[in-house]
């Protein structure tokens, strides 16, 4: 209000998408959470980082439907960036995972670890815990959990350095899914018409595809 600068990620974000979400759920009706990972941070930073899971999370606990701009939003939106696109990923699998319902039965309450391990020993060689080490726990995919030591002997990389190695490896691991050849061909047409059509004729994408 002082500047006319928007600012994302604040106490008024979310305060605001937990009435919206209330008012929806009194008038039973579907809705669009405005709150993405939003943040005004010009840089893949500790700022924009908190920013986007304040807002994101706010959008999660209001119940929203749908939730746009949930990945890669940047500098109050004038940018996207693929660093941010892959830490806000990773946030968006958290929190999925967070509102998951756990499961509560005899297997997940471990009683006959318990009784395994008895007074005064420990968990780590219990049957219980050698079935589920290995999946049990959500892991990251760029946030480190290497002590400081083990993180300066590989290198020292900072979020935004891993963040740069993660999309790096998504996009060439990607693997388009399969179109039919007659469906791709009707919608490159129907794009090209429609930028001539609307002023703004693009390169042929089907040159760019070549």
């Amino acid at each position: 209000m002082k500047s006319g600068s928007p600012a994302f990620g604040g106490p008024e974000s979310a305060l605001g998408m937990y009435a919206s979400g209330q008012i929806a759920r009194r008038l039973g009706l579907p809705w669009r959470s405005g709150g993405g990972t939003l943040t005004s941070s010009p840089a893949v930073d500790y700022q924009a980082g908190y920013e986007s899971m304040n807002t994101l999370q706010a959008a999660f606990l209001s119940g929203a439907n749908v939730c746009w701009q949930s990945a890669g939003w940047l500098e109050g939106g004038l940018v996207t960036s693929f660093e941010k696109f892959a830490a806000d990923c990773e946030i968006l699998d958290l929190l999925l995972h967070q509102f998951t319902q756990a499961d509560v039965d005899d297997a997940s309450l471990a009683y006959g670890a318990h009784v395994e391990v008895g007074h005064g020993g420990h968990f780590f060689g219990a049957e219980h815990t050698l079935e589920r080490f290995r999946d049990c726990f959500w892991r990251p995919t760029v946030a480190s959990t290497e002590n400081n030591d083990r993180w300066t002997k590989n290198g020292s990389m900072e979020h935004a350095a891993r963040a740069t190695v993660r999309w790096q490896e998504l996009l060439e691991s990607y693997e388009a899914p399969p179109l039919d050849d007659a469906i791709d061909e009707e919608l490159v047409e129907f794009v090209e018409r429609r930028a001539v059509e609307l002023g703004d004729p693009l390169p042929s994408l089907r040159s760019a595809q070549a």
